[in-house]
């Protein structure tokens, strides 16, 4: 039989093996800080909020019953590292003092209901890496302080309420790689955007002026561009297609005039989407050039002319939507052999001889006094 002081040594070694770091008080008070400014009827019984209960530390292991989801310990127990809700519909605010986590890398909120505005504070979580706001309903404006987050890869506050213009200190956002804005009510132009943005997207804004140089310059790595439903004017310079990682470039619903092409050749491009602005002229034709393009929407402009004929031999273009201009002439015929792959609408233009029973053709083109108003009393030719 061990003597006791080996039985007493073997139980320190147990209780070594089996106990676990405590979560630093500073965390846990930021987290009591963060559950209480969530309004307790917004808390599903379900829930993971529901599962937080501070009789038992946050990052003790394994979790049965107490903080069983929601958020992740950093290695050695000691720090919250990620805060990632269930869309369970919380509502409340966002305590400022989660910024007292100073080891959180992740925080995501999406599909829930939090409101006022967002805590200029958060821009002390100086490891922060992805910031999710998604779907809720915060206001008022996207704080400049935010830019301080050098180590932010994604961010994405698309579908709240904030306004304003975007702040200038987006810029400093240095290793940003997916920015969302999506769905809120930014207003004025684009300022300079970080050099190593991958993904932007804009969409349905009140963001206006013309698209300029100095706010993409650098931008070397940027794939995707969503800029639709906004009051973007003026034209599109060519140097804005020779940004050399780009693919996706969706303008659609814009007051844009006009489109200046350059040639393709050496483009990633797949995929543009120009349709419902103002842009006025012929057909930009330089389009087939590009290698890669697969769909191209220019539906519901101004635009006149023919349809070039390179347009039909293109291989990798499989969608093609023309529809609601001022094209005239014969489409080409090749759109109608056995062979094309093409999808899309040539309808409601001037066309002439386009075929009825292809689907491309639908629905029919304009009538003829409209077309002629619209070459000057000329007829189609």
């Amino acid at each position: 039989m061990p003597n006791p002081p080996l039985l007493l040594f073997l139980l320190s070694l147990s209780l070594l093996t089996t106990s676990h770091s405590l979560t630093k008080p500073s965390d846990i008070s930021a987290l009591k800080s963060f559950l209480s400014s969530i309004k307790p009827s917004s808390i599903p019984s379900y829930s993971c909020l529901a599962s937080w209960n501070f009789s038992s530390d946050p990052c003790s292991v394994p979790r049965t019953t107490h903080f069983i989801c929601g958020l992740t310990c950093t290695p050695d127990s000691l720090h919250i590292q990620s805060i990632t809700l269930d869309s369970a519909g919380y509502s409340g605010t966002l305590s400022p003092f989660i910024s007292q986590l100073s080891q959180l890398t992740n925080l995501d909120l999406s599909n829930n209901y939090f409101f006022g505005p967002i805590p200029s504070s958060l821009s002390s979580l100086s490891l922060l890496t992805t910031l999710s706001l998604r779907s809720n309903s915060f206001s008022g404006s996207l704080p400049s302080s935010l830019s301080s987050l050098k180590f932010l890869q994604s961010l994405d506050i698309s579908y709240n309420s904030l306004s304003g213009y975007l702040p200038n200190s987006l810029v400093s956002l240095s290793s940003l790689r997916r920015l969302d804005l999506s769905f809120n009510k930014f207003s004025g132009s684009l300022p300079k955007l970080p050099n190593s943005l991958i993904e932007l997207a804009l969409k349905n804004n009140l963001l206006s002026g013309s698209l300029s140089s100095s706010s993409f310059s650098g931008l070397y790595a940027l794939e995707v561009i969503e800029l639709s439903s906004n009051s973007f004017s003026g034209s599109i310079q060519p140097w804005f297609f020779q940004l050399p990682s780009l693919q996706q470039v969706n303008l659609s619903n814009n007051s844009l005039t006009r489109v200046n092409i350059p040639a393709g050749s050496n483009s990633d491009l797949i995929a543009i989407d120009l349709s419902f602005n103002k842009i006025e002229g012929n057909l930009p034709s330089n389009f087939y050039t590009y290698p890669l393009l697969s769909s191209l929407s220019l539906r519901y402009n101004r635009l006149r002319g023919q349809i070039p004929l390179e347009f039909s031999k293109k291989e990798s273009l499989k969608r093609l939507y023309l529809d609601g201009n001022y094209l005239n002439g014969k489409p080409p015929g090749g759109f109608f052999s056995g062979e094309s792959l093409v999808s899309g609408c040539l309808g409601d233009n001037c066309l002439i001889s386009c075929p009825v029973t292809s689907q491309l053709c639908l629905p029919s083109q304009k009538p003829t006094s409209i077309c002629r108003q619209a070459y000057g009393g000329k007829p189609r030719s």
